[in-house]
């Protein structure tokens, strides 16, 4: 096994992400632990708090409340990151000059800040006219005192995060599990201190190891001691006091711990290897900004498939400035100009994919998935046993000889 560094402690506050002149604004389900965990940092720290659950109100909210930082899933901010870009692109030729420039400029502001290193005197007053032009107004949007963000539950996109960090957002992933009391590693906010797409470093006297399969260990005191009255799933996954977290993952030489896939989710295909899918899903949405779903399927057969679904509000929006308006979502998803877009964007991520990874069909399912229809948790985390199961007959037709 591999160590990670430990960090001593106890306060979760400790390492000074956050103070009593922050604003929060909560819109995780309180039943949820991370929900939970968000609410007792209040009490704790003795900041201000504004809940609000309804999550297609989020970014409006954001603008009225001006939190200082927020906590969410992925798909809050993809949903935001699609929709703004595609705000961006719009406009005369000149505007969408400006716009890329400054975009450029922010991001090669965002590397040397990750990286820890000083930005060059040159960089500096090309990003303060970027800033005053562009990038201010996207943080606007956002209430504008946003000192941070905090992504959880699933993978975030590292390109999505890294697009934020060029507007001057900072979205700092973290990782936990309800048996270990939700936080137990996060990325920092000081410059250096946080690698986008892996979660951070350990919470203060945390300890994270690497099994010989891949799985990632965790000991420390937010570990559940076992689960109630079913002491045989608890010598599962407890031994020796490590709790085995069923995530796949690495620790690099720095100790920012990178998660993988749910160990359960890592298929074989036909060929012999290994497909994570999570990771694969969270880069088409960081490549395309009319997606909402991307579940990747291929366990046991020689070849990869998707099921894709598209946001409602963004395609409609594009289908209107593509001869297909006043159309409905399934009508619009099903046409042939939708399906060779899509296409466009599937081979900008095949791209980057290992040859055995790569998405050699898809099928773009007539409606999204929901929260109501039990495809999603209130969290938006993707139920991914149930959606295969539920949609078994179009995965089936994607491997027939037939299919287009």
């Amino acid at each position: 096994m591999h160590d990670c560094i430990v960090y001593e402690g106890a306060a979760v506050d400790s390492f000074g992400l956050l103070d009593d002149q922050d604003v929060q604004f909560l819109w995780l389900p309180l039943s949820h632990v991370m929900g939970k965990l968000l609410m007792a940092l209040a009490l704790q720290v003795g900041f201000v708090t504004a809940v609000d659950g309804r999550v297609d109100k989020i970014v409006d909210n954001m603008a009225v409340f001006r939190p200082t930082f927020m906590g969410a899933a992925p798909r809050i901010f993809e949903k935001a990151y699609g929709r703004i870009s595609l705000m961006l692109s719009e406009g005369p030729p000149i505007r969408q000059r400006l716009v890329r420039w400054a975009l450029s400029v922010g991001r090669q502001a965002a590397w040397h800040r990750e990286q820890g290193r000083e930005l060059p005197a040159s960089l500096q007053r090309e990003l303060a006219i970027a800033d005053r032009l562009v990038l201010s107004k996207v943080r606007e949007r956002f209430g504008g005192r946003v000192r941070f963000m905090v992504s959880g539950s699933a993978p975030l996109d590292p390109e999505v995060a890294r697009w934020f960090a060029s507007v001057g957002l900072l979205i700092i992933e973290g990782y936990g599990l309800t048996e270990t009391s939700s936080a137990s590693a996060v990325n920092r906010t000081i410059e250096g201190s946080y690698s986008f797409g892996t979660v951070g470093w350990p919470v203060p006297g945390t300890q994270f190891r690497v099994a010989e399969d891949g799985e990632i260990l965790m000991k420390g005191p937010g570990v559940m001691r076992g689960y109630h009255g079913d002491p045989e799933l608890t010598e599962q996954v407890m031994t020796d006091g490590w709790f085995h977290t069923g995530d796949i993952g690495t620790i690099d030489s720095r100790g920012f711990v990178r998660i993988t896939d749910r160990k359960k989710d890592v298929f074989k295909t036909s060929g012999g290897k290994y497909v994570a899918p999570a990771s694969i899903e969270a880069a088409f949405k960081g490549v395309c900004p009319y997606a909402s779903q991307f579940v990747v399927a291929g366990n046991g057969r020689n070849y990869i498939t998707a099921l894709v679904t598209l946001d409602e509000q963004a395609i409609l929006g594009w289908a209107a400035e593509h001869g297909l308006e006043g159309q409905d979502y399934a009508t619009v998803v099903s046409s042939p100009l939708v399906r060779e877009m899509v296409q466009g964007y599937v081979d900008e991520l095949n791209a980057g994919l290992n040859r055995w990874e790569t998405i050699k069909r898809f099928t773009i399912l007539d409606r999204d998935l929901s929260i109501e229809d039990g495809e999603l948790t209130p969290s938006l985390k993707l139920k991914r046993r149930l959606v295969t199961a539920r949609f078994q007959d179009r995965i089936d037709a994607l491997y027939e000889p037939s299919t287009g």
